[in-house]
């Protein structure tokens, strides 16, 4: 599975390590993910998301069916 978060499509960025010389060479800057289990009281189950800090802190800020249903509007969940 790709290192991109669920909830906010959050995905690696591309930049250059710098050296104290200014010499430039490629490098990958991950996201901040986690795996946590979360559970859905409508259907009554748990559920398993790959997830980066700022996901977690919108599902307590608005709640994880409003959060799970933004994703899936934008397309960075395919089925939860």
């Amino acid at each position: 599975m790709s290192r991109i978060c669920q909830v906010t499509g959050k995905k690696a960025m591309v930049g250059n390590n710098v050296s104290h010389s200014k010499r430039r060479t490629k490098r990958k800057f991950y996201p901040n993910l986690f795996v946590k289990k979360y559970y859905l009281p409508e259907e009554e189950r748990w559920i398993s998301l790959k997830i980066s800090a700022a996901g977690i802190r919108l599902i307590s800020k608005k709640g994880l069916t409003c959060v799970l249903k933004e994703a899936k509007e934008k397309g960075y969940i395919l089925n939860y």
